[in-house]
């Protein structure tokens, strides 16, 4: 559990239900976890040892027992009923597989028939058949995660290796969503710990954090341009699932929370398929998700959502002839994180709101893009916050400096004043081992963000406080917090030079007594 010394007994007490939604432990017994562990190293063994392709390959399986447990599910319930099951995914008779064009029984395709075949019959019948069953599946069952999986290819190369692979999977509950969701986040977090691919993951406490100072509502749509494994998406529809429990019982608000209510758009493929799966465990089961360069002329979508949630791409430029030029007459700029933050406006409808991370280059550079971008957040929209984080959040795969920027859409103005954070530590150690430790501000972030009447007394020493609008724009629109921060520096006394150069020569007189001692004692 995290645990902050700033947090006002007051703080604590309101708002102690969304500080709870911090705790970081994953719910899951150590038991799956070893389960998963035994897996994972067994790909290692079996020659596929890249995390990213681990974790691809992991999904491919659990789909594939996810479609069979979900139709055991409705046929042992239309038993009872004594009728049949409407639109199943695996139906009566023969399938034809448009790879090996042969005709295969569709009952071969389901998990719980080949988990019990000889191990070489069922390696064929997983690559050949079943693999290729998911890969077309989109054509007559569509699903976010089907429409993904045409340049899927399967890396399990031996009988042996699939046999122990299938029988872990097969001890996972498929069907238990909650558990499941737990069980791919405790996956993603062995993908960022392996070293490798860990620019896709931004951490699960942050994502959280961000979630819980927008918290979203059932009447949002939700939309992150840069999804990548669909984290914000995710823990977007685990704070609605908490928080409203009661008015998801209702059939249109579970129909929306499952289908158009997230958005979501990456250029990779394999990352779309990642996060389709994870959005699938959390019981979103149809999210608006797409292979879209959201930057490009192709992406028109304007005035569309309520909420942006979003850590999108930091380094690099793009082709100016391929960006959205409605995104150019914001900011000039081929750079993706100025660029982004202009999409981000031109996506919101009006009263949108978004909370997104940048690099500090973003809040003091001097170039006519930076400026002018944040003069149409400060002067067109409602900039709310800045929240400074410590530049060892992203380690170990990046020591870059970020901030959070907090603002709503309007296109009408309305900043008088922005709210500033000094974050300082986020409940584990800023090195490359990031370690967990006692100090976290992400509690207090949270309470003080959504109490802000209590910071209008706050001085500019303290870790938290406004700056009027007005001085951000005699200031070029700097929006680093270092610009407004005073520092409280001691005064500290020296003693006079005539008594430092005294005590000097008398230390040399010490010295070189010692010296002539020791010549006569040893130099005779």
């Amino acid at each position: 559990m995290y645990f902050c010394k700033q947090v006002s007994p007051l703080h604590r007490k309101k708002w102690q239900p969304r500080l709870n939604f911090f705790n970081d432990n994953i719910m899951i017994t150590g038991e799956i976890k070893n389960r998963i562990d035994a897996i994972w190293d067994t790909y290692w063994v079996g020659g596929i040892t890249n995390p990213m392709s681990v974790l691809e390959q992991m999904t491919y399986l659990f789909f594939m027992k996810m479609i069979d447990d979900a139709q055991l599910k409705k046929e042992a319930e239309a038993n009872i009923l004594g009728v049949k099951i409407a639109n199943p995914t695996f139906k009566d008779g023969m399938w034809h597989n448009p790879d090996t064009d042969s005709d295969v029984p569709y009952n071969n395709l389901r998990w719980h028939v080949f988990k019990n075949m000889e191990a070489t019959q069922m390696f064929n019948t997983i690559r050949n058949d079943a693999f290729s069953f998911i890969k077309n599946l989109s054509e007559g069952k569509s699903s976010a995660y089907s429409r993904f999986m045409r340049d899927a290819v399967f890396l399990i190369q031996n009988p042996r290796t699939l046999t122990k692979i299938v029988d872990g999977v097969d001890a996972l509950d498929m069907t238990n969503r909650d558990a499941m969701g737990d069980v791919y986040e405790y996956i993603l977090g062995k993908m960022a710990a392996s070293g490798n691919n860990g620019q896709f993951r931004t951490p699960r406490h942050i994502i959280r954090m961000m979630v819980v100072l927008m918290q979203p509502t059932l009447k949002d749509e939700i939309c992150d341009p840069a999804m990548g494994s669909a984290g914000f998406i995710v823990e977007s529809a685990k704070y609605i699932a908490e928080n409203y429990k009661q008015d998801l019982l209702k059939k249109e608000n579970a129909e929306h929370f499952k289908g158009k209510m997230f958005h979501g758009f990456d250029t990779d493929s394999t990352m779309l398929r990642i996060g389709a799966m994870n959005l699938m465990l959390h019981g979103v089961e149809e999210p608006d998700v797409a292979y879209r360069d959201s930057l490009s002329s192709s992406n028109n979508d304007t005035e569309k959502y309520t909420l942006c949630l979003a850590n999108p791409p930091f380094a690099g430029s793009v082709d100016s002839e391929d960006i959205n030029k409605s995104l150019l007459a914001i900011t000039n700029t081929k750079k993706t994180e100025l660029l982004f933050v202009s999409l981000f406006v031109r996506m919101l409808q009006t009263g949108g709101r978004c909370a997104s991370i940048v690099p500090d280059g973003v809040l003091f550079g001097n170039s006519n893009a930076h400026v002018a971008l944040r003069k149409e957040l400060v002067d067109n929209h409602t900039l709310r916050a800045v929240i400074s984080m410590p530049s060892g959040v992203f380690q170990p795969y990046s020591g870059v400096s970020t901030a959070i920027l907090i603002f709503t859409k309007t296109g009408a103005g309305g900043t008088d004043k922005v709210w500033f954070y000094d974050m300082q530590a986020d409940g584990y150690s800023l090195d490359q081992k990031r370690t967990e430790v006692e100090e976290n501000d992400i509690p207090d972030v949270v309470a003080r963000f959504h109490n802000l009447e209590a910071e209008a007394q706050r001085s500019r020493k303290d870790q938290s406080f406004f700056v009027p609008v007005d001085e951000i724009r005699q200031n070029d629109y700097v929006l680093s917090i270092n610009k407004y921060k005073e520092v409280e520096r001691e005064a500290i006394e020296y003693e006079p030079t005539e008594v430092i150069v005294e005590r000097v020569m008398k230390l040399e007189d010490e010295i070189a007594a010692a010296i002539k001692e020791l010549k006569e004692k040893y130099l005779k």
